[in-house]
């Protein structure tokens, strides 16, 4: 066995670096892991961090040995005292924890490998691969960010910012001009020279030959020490000013039932789908807005602190909060500028005959102008044994049902228990892949 010890010093400050790799070994055990501590968590545990185990065959590292010479050895290691070539043995009882590791009394074998991570790597790998679809519309108009730009060539600079092309071809005209000689002329002084000096009794005419070109050779090797290759005149860099740069400019609309048909377990649902829509956003992008509606028989634009605690209750109509949204878009958030999106929950009970306006509603005027519209809709857990055929629902889901199949950007999906809200939302806002077309 040959072993290979690395002995490089971990530097200052490369431990996250480290710890990053390390998770990315164990990818498919961290993401089992923070799926099924999204199911069990309450909705202001959300974005905790979360203890991720990991069975201790994943940890193994790769080892060099040397080749068994002729195919299969058998052998006794050393200190054996029980088994002879030949024999075999026995598996290890269940609960060892594998080959070599005696179990423990208790039937347990060895403890997994806990480590915990932190709420940034949680949400990281939470919301990873998700994003805005169709997130294009750009503008400077709010821009904070700024980056700097090609803006010419400077005398002064960097190093680093040293454009080689355009300082190479001033410091070649500048020879030109100064006819400073090339290296193939001196070469050739040099040869002539040479050969005249090869001579064994050179006669008059050559010995004043050598003698012009041993001058012409000195004076041209003094002009070329006057006239340098490269000149700190020559010198130019790129110059680099800062602008502002267009920046993506979205707007989420999230849109909520909080009627008397929306009971606890509802809301509940309802609530955890807009706490993941919102910590992904905040933790994905800089400049989405965020626009909370409530609605009843009436809707209302609140702050997030109204959408999420309010208790207020009432009837059911669901036509309400798309007007409302319609209203809001119009007034801030014209659809020109702004990539607009929206998400709605409810239980899909309204009041009857809403249903259709709602259709008119998202086909005459939201959809045209929305990136993204994502329906959820909440059914109970009895409902979800009947209703798998899509095409069955509530009269508001039949009537979205239309809508989808003909706007590509209106998607729905139904949830019936907490352990449905990730899967749906991540299947909502997945990174779409982009097909190339020959």
């Amino acid at each position: 066995m040959t072993h290979f010890i690395d002995r490089r010093l971990n530097p200052k400050g490369r431990s996250t670096g480290n710890r990053r790799r390390f998770i990315g070994r164990i990818k498919a055990h961290v993401r089992e892991a923070v799926d099924a501590s999204v199911r069990k968590r309450g909705i202001t545990d959300m974005e905790a961090g979360t203890d991720v185990a990991v069975p201790r065959d994943s940890l193994s590292e790769p080892s060099f040995h040397h080749a068994t010479k002729g195919g299969t050895r058998e052998g006794v290691l050393p200190g054996n005292r029980e088994y002879r070539a030949g024999d075999e043995i026995p598996r290890p009882p269940p609960g060892g924890g594998g080959a070599g590791r005696k179990g423990a009394p208790d039937g347990e074998g060895e403890d997994d490998f806990v480590f915990a991570l932190s709420r940034d790597e949680f949400l990281d790998i939470f919301f990873e691969d998700l994003e805005l679809p169709d997130l294009v519309k750009r503008s400077l108009a709010g821009s904070a960010v700024r980056r700097p730009r090609r803006a010419g060539l400077s005398v002064t600079g960097a190093p680093a910012n040293l454009n080689v092309g355009r300082t190479m071809r001033r410091a070649m005209g500048r020879r030109i001009a100064l006819r400073r000689p090339s290296d193939a002329h001196l070469d050739d002084l040099r040869d002539r020279l040479f050969a005249l000096e090869a001579v064994f009794e050179p006669d008059a005419a050559q010995r004043a030959e050598m003698a012009r070109l041993q001058a012409e050779l000195e004076a041209a090797t003094a002009h070329r020490k006057r006239v340098p290759y490269l000149d700190p005149l020559d010198l130019r860099y790129s110059h680099f000013e800062p602008q502002p740069e267009p920046r993506a400019q979205a707007v989420m609309f999230c849109l909520m039932d909080v009627s008397a048909s929306m009971g606890a377990r509802e809301k509940d649902l309802a609530k955890r789908f807009f706490v993941l829509l919102h910590l992904f956003l905040t933790r994905r992008y800089e400049t989405v807005d965020l626009v909370f509606i409530r609605h009843t028989h009436l809707a209302s634009e609140v702050d997030e602190q109204t959408f999420f605690y309010s208790r207020e209750s009432g009837g059911t109509m669901v036509s309400t909060a798309l007007a409302e949204m319609n209203r809001v878009q119009s007034e801030r958030y014209p659809a020109s500028e702004w990539n607009i999106y929206a998400a709605q929950a409810s239980d899909g009970d309204n009041y009857q005959g809403d249903s259709r306006d709602c259709q008119i509603w998202l086909e005459s005027e939201l959809l045209k102008i929305c990136q993204h519209f994502a329906y959820v809709e909440i059914i109970g857990e009895a409902e979800a044994r009947i209703l798998r055929d899509a095409a069955r629902g509530t009269e508001l889901w039949m009537a979205y049902r239309e809508v989808a199949e003909r706007w590509p950007n209106f998607a729905m999906r139904r949830v019936a228990g907490s352990a449905d809200i990730y899967p749906v939302f991540r299947d909502l806002f997945a990174r779409r892949r982009e097909v190339a077309h020959g």
